[in-house]
């Protein structure tokens, strides 16, 4: 069976925690989004490269940690992720 490049359901939401977000410049805020929207309008599963955000998570926490202890909020309108 060949591997095939993994498939998202095309979200275009952009949710990062909100530290980060409040730090962020407008644009890097509007490169972000813009990127999360075309890689969900053609379906793909993560955002390009060059829209990867440094930072964001601290320093020797865990990916658990990140996800489950973060305030993770949308990156365009403000609002919680999951909302």
């Amino acid at each position: 069976m060949a591997a095939s490049k993994i498939k998202g359901g095309g979200t275009k939401k952009a949710c990062l925690p909100a530290a980060k977000v409040r730090s962020m410049s407008a644009a890097e805020k509007k490169k972000v989004i813009n990127a999360k929207k075309y890689a969900g309008s053609k379906g793909d599963y993560k955002r390009s490269e060059g829209s990867f955000v440094k930072g964001a998570r601290k320093k020797g926490a865990t990916l658990r940690d990140w996800f489950q202890k973060e305030n993770w909020i949308n990156v365009a309108t403000g609002e919680p992720c999951g909302k």
